[in-house]
């Protein structure tokens, strides 16, 4: 039960937080509402100095707190309705891939309306390009930026309900309460929502004001709950784009180049793959040559099958070693001598990664002379429909683009290839299209994590740290996917100063160091070659981090001190060191081990939350290390829902034991190797430890982000584990990456 119009009190927290709304009504037969949000930025840290560091760019605002600023001015477009039959139905102008945010935000729409969670439906907006700069997934933002808006929406929903019921029964509304989808009075009589709905849709009420729930009112926000599509996703029912049943698009592959932005000179057999069974079509793209079929079975025995000349790439010349040339000759110098005090210097190189996920590549396009459709899985619906448009030569507000739920991306879907791929070729065939990658072309032509190569210098004194310096030269990370007018519209408002680069910006609001080490600087510079690159989870934080949390226990160890209690006492707050003592206290630090056992800890804060990861390694072959068990403890301020939050950091724990210990891509002659996961090795269940214990501290503010945070801490985790079981300190990731496959023909 709940108040209809109720306050709430500011609450502390790292994240901006505190936040206005505007409240208003959309027309339409039944109640559907949006909600306006204006930020107020504010930040607080609490710093017990060691030798104190001056907070870093991304301590004041961080990328998601840059996203939440562009996205308020379009903020009151969020839509949300009660149907006749009781039911809330939400669009979330985001995209679901896995990590479980319409669960999440039906959780929010639920507790506002005091409704069952299975009375809340979540569907995925479209494209709508009056979002402006509202309809970007990424930078562990979606909660952070849809948590106050999605519970006004619902409280004013709420509010209407209540007051359409007092009208219709000549009762003051602050006598009636909400329950289980209904409001009720003091006799006990009850109007369902479904009931109020239309009467509540024309009302006139222009004083009327609601706020959410007081959050220490929450009953199921904070409470861990299964996915709401999780039946869907395991008994096949969840219709992902493959899924679709789009009138005339038929199965389409495409042969591609046997090198990175190769293109077509000549096809050179046309005739003979036309008559190839099952073929329908044939058309050359600027990413290969397109051929549809009546099945994909057909589809890709007639793209074996073609004879193409190829013109090449822009890297045929380049491999792994021409590459870790270029980065380690561009890494920026230190700007701190170590000629009076003590010093440690370490090197550290991350090789390319793949995104990976389960669902390759994939989008249905049909493109006719006056419009255009198409569906995909999309982080970055708007800036897709803006390229597609362009690219098939129609208005914008010709072309429709619709969000399909995806299965996995990791970063992969910030970037739109395969709608925009289908969108050619569609227009190029005069048909409907039904594209998929296949598991190779997503790895070779796919986008992928850059190579990276890392300095880090600190000095030392009398057991302090005095300076720390972490230089970094990264492949040029392709961030074209709708950020850059994010950062251009909020330049102002930025925490950086003078004429930086964009990566540089990115890199400044996304990596920051969380212990007292002096004065911190850090320092990133990218090599332009023209590959296929993307954000990958975390960003730049999985290496710069992870190798940051390596060099912390070789610090440490320099110093004299244990690698936990050397954290605990250069962390800048107490909120960091709870997480670290819970995995360490639970864990048993410190515990003795058989030969060729170890434990490693590694600690990470990023958009408002902080980990900590406890892990023990069997290293007794360190050719075939395993980790076999795991501690993972939490702070992201207000958990909506803690199963999901315990997903995502398994997921991170996941993704750290593959790219540190065997997955990566090699380049070779201007292409990936790898073709396949038994190329690629991610980890695999037997890789995976079964003793795993994940721990969501309590509510203290407001949410933080979570998506990306699990990976760095445990990426230094492992690699501490490691040299603390075999004695030697790594420093090429991931470890062991050897070509222990034969690779698919180009």
């Amino acid at each position: 039960m709940a108040r209809p119009v109720t306050s709430s009190a500011p609450h502390e927290g790292d994240a901006v937080n505190r936040r206005r709304f505007l409240t208003f009504l959309v027309a339409a037969p039944t109640l559907t509402l949006a909600t306006n949000l204006v930020t107020e930025a504010t930040a607080s840290t609490t710093t017990e100095a060691v030798v104190p560091s001056l907070p870093q760019p991304a301590d004041l605002m961080d990328l998601g707190d840059v996203l939440i600023l562009a996205g308020s001015p379009t903020s009151h477009l969020l839509v949300l309705e009660v149907t006749e039959d009781g039911e809330v139905r939400f669009e979330l102008p985001r995209a679901e891939v896995g990590q479980g945010i319409t669960t999440a935000v039906a959780m929010l729409v639920a507790e506002e309306l005091d409704l069952p969670l299975s009375k809340v439906r979540v569907r995925l907006a479209d494209a709508r390009s009056e979002l402006l700069m509202n309809q970007l997934t990424g930078s562990s933002n979606t909660i952070r930026s849809v948590y106050d808006p999605v519970r006004r929406i619902a409280a004013a929903a709420r509010a209407r309900m209540v007051a359409a019921a007092a009208g219709q029964w000549g009762l003051p509304a602050d006598r009636l309460i909400t329950r289980d989808g209904a409001v009720v009075a003091p006799d006990g009589r009850t109007a369902s929502y479904g009931s109020l709905t239309a009467l509540a849709a024309k009302l006139s009420a222009p004083d009327l004001t609601a706020t959410p729930k007081p959050e220490t009112e929450h009953k199921l926000v904070g409470t861990p709950q299964s996915r709401i599509d999780a039946r869907a996703m395991v008994t096949g029912a969840m219709p992902y784009t493959l899924d679709l049943d789009v009138a005339g698009a038929k199965p389409t592959m495409v042969r591609r180049p046997p090198t990175i932005n190769g293109t077509v000179r000549s096809v050179n057999n046309e005739a003979a793959v036309r008559a190839m069974p099952g073929v329908i079509d044939l058309a050359v793209v600027p990413t290969g040559v397109a051929v549809m079929a009546e099945t994909f079975g057909q589809a890709l025995d007639a793209k074996k099958a073609l004879d193409v000349t190829w013109n090449g790439g822009t890297v045929d010349a380049l491999s792994d070693a021409d590459i870790r040339k270029r980065l380690r000759a561009a890494v920026p110098p230190f700007a701190v001598p170590p000629l009076l005090t003590q010093h440690l210097d370490a090197e550290f190189a991350f090789a390319f990664v793949s995104h990976a996920p389960l669902e390759t590549n994939a989008a249905i396009a049909d493109v006719r002379d006056d419009r255009a459709e198409v569906w995909a899985g999309l982080k970055s619906p708007i800036v897709a429909k803006q390229t597609i448009a362009a690219a098939v030569g129609l208005p914008e507000d010709r072309v429709t683009v619709h969000v399909t739920q995806s299965g996995g991306s990791f970063g992969r879907r910030l970037f739109f290839d395969g709608a925009l791929e289908a969108a050619r070729i569609s227009k190029a065939m005069g048909k409907p299209v039904k594209l998929m990658w296949s598991r190779i072309d997503d790895m070779r032509h796919g986008r992928a994590r850059p190579a990276t190569h890392h300095k880090i210098r600190a000095t030392f004194a009398l057991g302090q740290v005095l300076t720390y310096e972490h230089r970094v030269a990264a492949v040029e990370t392709d961030l074209r996917h709708g950020l850059g007018e994010i950062l251009t519209a909020t330049a102002a408002s930025l925490p950086v100063a003078g004429n930086l680069s964009f990566a540089q910006t990115v890199f400044l609001t996304t990596v920051k160091v969380p212990y007292n080490f002096g004065v911190v600087t850090e320092l990133l510079n990218e090599v332009p070659l023209k590959m296929h690159t993307a954000s990958w989870r975390s960003v730049y934080s999985a290496n710069t981090r992870g190798a940051e949390e390596i060099l912390v226990d070789e610090l440490a160890k320099k110093l004299g001190k244990d690698p936990v209690a050397f954290r605990r006492e250069f962390l800048k707050t107490d909120r960091q060191r709870a997480v670290l003592e819970k995995v360490a206290t639970v864990g048993n630090w410190g515990r003795a081990m058989p030969a060729g056992f170890a434990q490693g800890v590694g600690f990470h804060d990023e958009y408002r939350s902080c980990t900590a990861c406890l892990v023990e390694i069997d290293a007794r072959d360190p050719k075939k290390p395993r980790v076999v068990k795991a501690v993972i403890a939490a702070d992201v301020g207000r958990p909506i829902n803690p199963r999901g939050l315990e997903a995502q950091l398994l997921g991170g724990l996941t993704d750290a034991i593959a790219t540190t210990l065997r997955a990566g891509l090699h380049i070779d002659k201007g292409l990936p190797l790898e073709g396949s996961y038994s190329q690629f090795h991610y980890a695999r269940q037997k890789d995976s430890p079964t003793d795993v214990q994940i721990f969501i501290l309590p509510a203290n503010g407001e949410p933080g982000g979570a998506g990306e945070l699990g990976v760095p801490a445990a990426v230094g985790a492992i690699a501490n584990a490691y040299a603390r079981a075999t004695g030697t300190r790594p420093r090429s990731f991931p470890i062991n990456f050897d070509v222990d496959f034969v690779p698919f023909p180009r």
